[in-house]
């Protein structure tokens, strides 16, 4: 059956590989948004023909609507309420929520309310309100399929569970561009080397985030909800070829493995075809003679957000929320020269003890209370 999709994030790294898919694919694009790279935006409302289009920068609005006005069938929307309007464009089947950060938490539920599927790279969205999202994606009988690759390689590994019992998940990292760096040896690193990943092509938040390995935290308490797995059955380990993606234990100690390069294609095709496997192109063929695999332990002493992100799934309620804020904004900071690498790991880590309204039953106007309190302190900490 031919799928029409929506895109909460068409010009970053994940939606321009989603589009890429969806064009070999065949599947029709419903509706696009982008923050502000209008020059990207215009080429594939040009190619993909979307119904609707929003652009969250209202200055840059205006100006992709002068440059698509000989395109009556197309609308062009902003901010917020452009957002919302894509995800729950009436034609689309699914849409897949690829914006970074917090942005993307309301558009995604507003998608869940609409009874759209999600195909999900949005982590920030589990994350903060894992909760009350999977509370609510039961009750509109909407499925989550995962995106991001550790968590696409768990589900996949999954789909042979049957009735067994999952006794760990491991979940694999590269290690990211600082592997086997002391804690005095990070002190020092500059943000040219911090944004250098050694085996993927991200955005600038996302490899930031991969460099602290804050990024593995976030996937433990992303895991946590969609896999309905506890934390403490929740490992990493750290694999620098990337090409084992995650790992599922069962109750006999078997461990299932999936494989790939590293590449996100095919963890995005699967989500859009899931239950349904599709031919891909041979540039994604992994050649299982070309590398050996390494596994070790993660090093959550040099790299304490790991470890701050199991403290905040551990104190639940509204924790996840404010770690993942604090994070937010110290990234912002470091990438902004306002502060160094390390000062992330103290920013998150002082976000806590500066929160002291933390709920165990909350609602999503809690959660983005939390993140705003959580960005707060950092701003005022370091500015």
């Amino acid at each position: 059956m031919k799928k029409f999709i929506s895109i909460l994030g068409s010009t970053g790294s994940i939606g321009t590989q989603a589009l890429k898919v969806i064009q070999r694919l065949g599947y029709t694009v419903s509706a696009l948004s982008a923050f502000r790279n209008i020059d990207l935006l215009e080429k594939q409302v040009r190619a993909f023909r979307p119904a609707l289009v929003s652009v969250y920068d209202e200055t840059a609005a205006r100006e992709l609507r002068e440059r698509l006005k000989r395109f009556k069938d197309v609308t062009v929307l902003s901010g917020k309420e452009g957002n919302l309007a894509v995800a729950t464009e009436p034609t689309a089947d699914m849409v897949l929520t690829s914006m970074v950060g917090m942005i993307g938490l309301e558009p995604t539920i507003a998608a869940i309310r609409a009874g759209k599927d999600i195909a999900l790279a949005n982590k920030e969205t589990l994350v903060c309100a894992g909760q009350l999202i999977m509370d609510l994606a039961r009750k509109k009988g909407v499925n989550i399929y995962p995106v991001d690759s550790e968590h696409s390689a768990i589900f996949q590994c999954l789909q042979g569970k049957r009735n067994n019992t999952v006794k760990k998940i491991w979940l694999t990292a590269s290690g990211g561009p600082f592997r086997g760096f002391t804690r005095d040896q990070l002190r020092h690193v500059t943000k040219e080397q911090a944004l250098h990943h050694p085996n993927w092509s991200m955005g600038a938040k996302i490899t930031i985030d991969s460099a602290t390995m804050m990024n593995k935290g976030l996937e433990i308490i992303e895991a946590r909800w969609l896999f309905d797995v506890p934390q403490k059955d929740i490992n990493v380990a750290v694999h620098p070829e990337s090409i084992v993606h995650s790992m599922v234990q069962f109750e006999d100690n078997a461990i299932l493995a999936q494989l790939g390069v590293p590449s996100m294609e095919i963890p995005i095709q699967y989500a859009l075809t899931y239950p349904d496997r599709v031919e891909t192109e041979d540039a994604l063929l992994l050649d299982p003679f070309e590398k050996s695999l390494h596994f070790e332990r993660a090093d959550d002493t040099t790299f304490p957000l790991m470890s701050v992100c199991r403290k905040a799934l551990d104190m639940s309620g509204l924790m996840p929320a404010v770690a993942n804020g604090a994070n937010e904004a110290a990234v912002e900071l470091f990438l902004n020269d306002v502060i160094d690498f390390y000062q992330i790991n103290e920013a998150v880590e002082s976000s806590f003890a500066a929160f002291s309204a933390n709920k165990q039953t909350y609602t999503i106007k809690d959660v983005i209370e939390a993140d705003q309190t959580a960005r707060f302190h950092v701003y005022a900490k370091y500015l």
